[in-house]
């Protein structure tokens, strides 16, 4: 298949064929609607049909009866047979999504929902992340994941495509955990998993019911030596929600959480010499100024829910507050530039916000309405300070310390939101939901460091857009759903891509626009029972103004915005239980990810003025054009299980000209265990092992580095056995 598919982009064609092709094939099950009712019968599921969704509708609602792609991904696949600390050990089945663990813990997991997120060197941007409701993205798009507490969630739910733009800005996909509510019987829970590279992680918590309340907490502690040379990292990471009824009609919800990792090593990229020579070494300026990152989150937030008849009305309030301190490996020559901010970075950022939100069920004359609205306002308020990263000269000089002062500033961010969604029930086979979000994003930065030839870099400006979205599902069938989708969205630029003016001149980057899209989707949704459940999508996103790099000289990178970019594709996820104890799951993911519109880039550093093409029909980097997952799985609840899950992901250009690229690779893994049940609760015990045939291959890459240090490779064959308790009481 990959060959063919060279040759489809040889011919100019790319995806075009086969989302013609994945149309006909979405549309043939329509003309089977018109089957006798005795097949119709015959096929007709039993039972619930699927999982319950809040993401996509703000009201529970079954996934089946959604018309957009929503994924419910159990709690159990983060945290049973598994390390159980990266968020990317559950989203592997996930058509459309990229989650890859770069085996470097001083930058977040990266992620990408059909090529959004792909242009993240670091964090997570182009998404849009919750917990519990509270937002893990800033208002400007950049987020992480990293105080997720894998072994408290009960799902968490994955939207793509159209309707995913109704969460604001820089919603090219959206991802929410929710933590577990406490249930009776009222237990103890306890773990740990220990395996190669000196990793390890022990969590303990609790859970249960007590009168009117219910509660959830675990506290979290892992290590790591890591695959790779200066690598090494901890965490600590505690979670809890209490659930208090008020009344019979109200119920409020709190919620903690704490995270630090403290001077967790930053091997750095490769090149692609350095990675052929010997993929566990580090980077020779990674050791020599100990690149390092050390975070500290603290967040708290209240959820209160009152009924009164068909009206809800539901108000979140949070605040938190996170430390970062990075030493990067800047060489000393280049901070020695007035307007260089130095070789550490240091940031205190307070933030917080609310949201409000009122929803009714009734009936518009005899059809079934659901309306949703409300408006949410999130701020960020971040002191940036940047030091050198060296004291001293010649023989006394030190490296990997801080230094003098080279930057201060105050930067505030916030945006203003309203938004309003509906459901009716048009007819008995067709359901239509709608929904328009108005936000506005506004950035003040107050510079503080105003020294010699380095300006005041002081300024602000806002941005402002409104995003509609639409779709039509059509019940073909009681076990076959079809559906479209389209909406217009938008991602404005984070502060660190307007802090700089490609001129060089002081002040923001006003000329930086953010990126439009138009989102549109076609999909179905088959479900036989408990036995088979079969979606299906194809998809195409037009964007404008794609925000790239201009210019990257004395540490400061600039950007500037492309002209038109696509993104299309076909995804497909199965899940059979073709008999008891057994289950097979599959994902397949086809996309073209392109620039459409030709534009001038800087490659290295350093680059005053763009000079290098990227040509239109180039790829869009840090996207591969095909991935496959799937895994079968035996066992029950109880007593023997085991398992088998493969991976193959196709080759990543890893810059705009596309001159290099990360090769492609396929991984297999195996795992398996016996659980013990007894009167008093459970004992669950594991072994696995990944990357069984030992393959050399790039887990992530960084895109467009300057230093050609593109690639972050995956480890080796590993070995990871766990156990985990809960201790009934």
């Amino acid at each position: 298949m990959h060959k063919d598919w060279q040759r489809v982009r040889r011919d100019g064609v790319r995806v075009d064929r086969w989302l013609a092709a994945g149309g006909v094939i979405l549309f043939l099950p329509a003309a089977w609607a018109q089957a006798p009712e005795a097949a119709t019968e015959a096929l007709q599921p039993v039972g619930p049909t699927d999982t319950v969704t809040v993401t996509a509708t703000r009201v529970a609602r079954p996934a089946f009866e959604v018309p957009a792609s929503i994924d419910v991904i159990g709690g159990e696949s983060f945290s049973e047979d598994t390390l159980g600390v990266n968020l990317s050990e559950g989203l592997a089945g996930v058509p459309g999504l990229l989650a890859r663990d770069r085996q470097n813990y001083a930058q977040d997991t990266q992620i990408s929902i059909r090529g959004f997120g792909s242009r993240a060197s670091f964090g997570i941007r182009g998404l849009r992340l919750y917990l519990d409701g509270i937002p893990a993205t800033q208002p400007d798009g950049q987020g992480q994941v990293s105080h997720f507490n894998l072994a408290t969630a009960d799902r968490v739910e994955v939207l793509r495509g159209p309707f995913s733009t109704l969460y604001g800005n820089s919603s090219g996909g959206v991802i929410q955990m929710f933590t577990a509510d406490g249930a009776e019987p009222s237990r103890i829970s306890g773990g740990f998993a220990a395996g190669s590279f000196g990793t390890w992680r022990a969590n303990a918590g609790a859970s249960g019911r007590s009168g009117g309340a219910d509660y959830t907490f675990d506290y979290t502690h892992f290590e790591t030596d890591g695959y790779r040379d200066h690598s090494e990292a901890e965490r600590e990471s505690l979670n809890g929600k209490v659930n208090f009824a008020i009344g019979t009609n109200g119920k409020l919800t709190l919620v903690g959480n704490y995270f630090d990792s403290p001077d967790t090593q930053d091997p750095l990229g490769l090149t692609r010499d350095q990675f052929r020579d010997d993929p566990e070494q580090a980077t020779s300026v990674a050791e020599q100024f100990n690149t390092r990152k050390s975070a500290e989150q603290t967040q708290l937030g209240a959820i209160y829910e009152h009924a009164l008849g068909a009206h809800t009305v539901r108000l979140l309030a949070y605040g938190g507050s996170r430390k970062v301190e990075q030493f990067l490996a800047l060489p000393a020559a280049t901070q020695g530039n007035p307007l260089n901010s130095g070789g550490v970075v240091d940031l205190d950022s307070d933030y917080g916000g609310t949201d409000l939100r009122w929803s009714w069920r009734g009936l518009l004359g005899p059809r079934p309405l659901t309306l949703v609205a409300g408006m949410n306002y999130d701020l960020l308020s971040q002191d940036r300070r940047g030091f050198l990263n060296f004291t001293g000269t010649g023989d006394t000089q030190e490296l990997g310390v801080k230094g003098a002062a080279k930057r201060d500033e105050v930067n505030d961010i916030d945006n203003f939101d309203q938004y309003a969604q509906a459901t009716v029930e048009l007819a008995e086979r067709w359901s239509l939901m709608t929904g328009v979000r108005h936000s506005r994003i506004s950035f003040d930065s107050d510079d503080k460091f105003i020294v010699g030839t380095n300006g005041d870099d002081s300024g602000k400006t806002h941005y402002s857009k409104t995003t509609p979205a639409a779709g039509l599902l059509y019940r073909a069938r009681p076990d076959l759903h079809l559906y479209g989708a389209w909406a217009r969205g938008f991602e404005t630029p984070t502060f660190a891509e307007l802090a700089y003016r490609p001129d060089g001149e002081s002040g923001l980057n006003f000329d930086l626009d953010p990126a439009r899209t138009n989102n549109a989707e076609l999909g179905a949704k088959w479900r036989m029972g408990h036995t088979l459940r079969v979606n299906l999508a194809v998809f195409r996103t037009l964007t404008r103004d794609e925000i790239v790099v201009a210019t990257n000289i004395n540490g400061r990178s600039t950007f500037q915005n492309a002209g038109r970019t696509r993104r299309q594709g076909i995804e497909l996820g199965i899940e059979s239980k073709p008999i008891e104890n057994w289950t097979l799951a599959a994902a397949w993911t086809l996309l073209d990810a392109s620039v459409r519109e030709t534009y001038l880039t800087c490659l290295a550093a350093p680059c005053a003025t763009p000079n290098a093409p990227v040509e239109r029909g180039n790829d869009i980097p840090g996207v591969p054009e095909s991935a496959v997952t799937g895994s079968i799985v035996w066992g029950a609840r109880t007593g023997w299980h085991a398992g088998v899950d493969a991976r193959y992901i196709d080759s990543v250009p890893v810059n705009d000209t596309n001159v290099a690229s990360a090769p492609s690779y396929a991984l297999v893994g195996l795992d398996g265990g016996y659980v013990f049940a007894r009167p008093w609760g459970r004992l669950r015990t594991f072994v696995r092992v990944d990357n069984l045939f030992d393959e050399e291959y790039v887990g992530s890459v960084i895109v467009n580095d300057g230093n050609s240090r593109f690639y972050e490779p995956g480890p080796e064959r590993s070995f990871l056995a766990g156990i985990r308790l809960d201790w009934n009481y």
